[in-house]
């Protein structure tokens, strides 16, 4: 396993003074098999209150309150963890669901919801038409096909990074030819849930030391990408924006049915229409040299 230092600071600057509202943060890493988290700071100026809760997909969820007006505020996230994914995993997925089209138990089904459903109008069935051309027989293999149409984002679509706020809909990105690892990440969870696949968004960091991958900058960034439910091997991480399964260079923060629900930091304030000066976005993701002292989860 390898230990990870992630910093990650937003910085948000007002004209003047204002009241902030209560501000909702998912920036602690999950923990899971593969990813050991061993400690997890948020920190918040101005003094504020903060709760923790989870919410309906398990995501640790801090909510900021404040008392103080402004003209500044800062949220810096620190933690450190050890990651452990295989680079080369093998998937042992049931023999009921090798080939598809295959049929989820009614369990799974009943269990999957609204993350089998797509989420965005597909105007003349566009989007499950581009999505079944990569069927390439009836019965295919299940894993391929799902790799295919993971490489085939990648092969349609051009990364352009963008820092403005929201998410191109799927046939926008189509029609388009370009965008940011967050519509990567919807285009293809939308085109596999056409052809009734249970999947899910994912946010959180991308681990690049190399500076070969795609969407990260100089010493790291926010990342998005996806993971497909299938039978026997749970769920498979695609990253269509690298073009790579499994995730053992990805750190999960939040797992969500749309990426609205995955926003790093959201809130408001009340003050002048004009207030708002603007906000600014650090985030290192380092491989750790110092050794490790477990002083248990933060």
């Amino acid at each position: 396993m390898i230990a990870l230092t992630i910093r990650h600071r937003t910085t948000y600057l007002y004209h003047q003074p204002v009241k902030l509202g209560p501000h909702r943060m998912m920036l602690r890493p999950r923990e899971s098999r593969d990813l050991r988290l061993i400690s997890s700071d948020v920190t918040v100026t101005p003094a504020a209150t903060v709760n923790w809760a989870h919410d309906v997909f398990g995501n640790a969820i801090a909510t900021a309150s404040f008392e103080a007006m402004t003209d500044k505020l800062v949220i810096d996230s620190a933690a450190l963890l050890q990651l452990g994914g295989d680079p080369w995993p093998v998937f042992d997925i049931a023999g009921s669901a090798i080939r598809y089209p295959f049929r989820y138990s009614d369990d799974e089904w009943t269990d999957l919801g609204a993350l089998a459903v797509p989420q965005y109008e597909d105007s003349g069935d566009r989007l499950k038409k581009w999505a079944a051309a990569f069927v390439r027989s009836n019965p295919t293999d299940t894993l391929s096909l799902l790799k295919d149409m993971s490489v085939g984002v990648a092969e349609r679509i051009r990364y352009q990074s963008r820092e403005i706020e929201g998410t191109q809909a799927p046939l926008e990105t189509l029609d388009r030819g370009w965008g940011s690892c967050r519509d990567f990440a919807v285009l293809f969870v939308e085109a596999v849930r056409a052809l009734g696949f249970g999947a899910r968004i994912i946010s959180g960091y991308l681990y690049n030391p190399d500076r070969d991958l795609v969407g990260s900058g100089d010493s790291g960034s926010t990342h998005a990408w996806a993971e497909v439910y299938v039978p026997g091997a749970g769920w498979i991480t695609f990253d269509p924006t690298n073009r790579s399964v499994g995730g053992h260079n990805l750190i999960p923060v939040a797992v969500a049915r749309d990426i609205g629900q995955a926003t790093p930091v959201t809130g408001s304030f009340v003050g002048m229409t004009d207030a708002f000066r603007g906000m600014w976005v650090e985030v290192s993701v380092l491989a750790r040299t110092a050794p490790l002292r477990d002083g248990g989860p933060g």
